[in-house]
């Protein structure tokens, strides 16, 4: 099958990493904990900026952050802070780094206490995906302003409602697909 010749959400055409990001990620349900952690960390990166900008650098993101390994990224200090700060292949954003460094503590916290991250990032939907009406584009939802508030709560930071919704259309808590993209009915609900 020629997954060109589909008709796909518009915000993926015109770049091919782009198109591989939506083809093959965005959207899929996600239940991997470090994979889920990894996806809120970039797209707190993304704040402010264009997705294609931390699409393009994720490589250069996952060997600056170990591999996005929470329990590594926890025990970085001053020096990884700085190393990362010097680094031109990611987003040199101080408070951004910190709160990655923060996200990993805080991930390694809830591990300790016997919470999975997937867990928690499931339960506000019962573990189910919501499917949206494929019309129009919303920036937030009542149910990110919830996830967002959780999550401020639990010490992340750049989790605001706006990127916590893009985060659950990416990790596939929300099926947000166009109603003419063919990966609208093929992503598992």
């Amino acid at each position: 099958m020629d997954i060109h010749a589909h008709h796909r959400s518009g915000w993926a055409e015109g770049d091919p990493l782009m198109r591989a990001y939506h083809d093959e990620e965005w959207g899929v349900p996600q239940r991997d904990p470090r994979m889920l952690w990894e996806m809120l960390m970039l797209e707190g990166f993304q704040a402010g900026l264009a997705w294609i900008i931390v699409l393009r650098k994720r490589e250069a993101f996952r060997a600056a952050f170990a591999g996005f390994d929470p329990r590594k990224v926890a025990r970085f200090g001053a020096a990884d802070i700085e190393r990362l700060m010097a680094d031109p292949g990611i987003i040199r954003a101080r408070a951004k780094i910190e709160a990655t460094i923060r996200g990993a503590q805080i991930f390694c916290e809830m591990a300790e206490r016997g919470e999975s991250f997937a867990d928690f990032c499931w339960s506000f939907t019962d573990d189910k995906v919501l499917k949206s009406d494929g019309h129009g584009w919303i920036a937030s939802s009542p149910l990110s302003e919830r996830i967002s508030k959780e999550m401020k709560r639990r010490g992340f930071k750049f989790v605001g409602p706006t990127i916590a919704y893009a985060w659950m259309q990416a990790f596939g808590i929300v099926n947000d697909h166009a109603t003419g993209c063919f990966r609208r009915s093929q992503v598992a609900i």
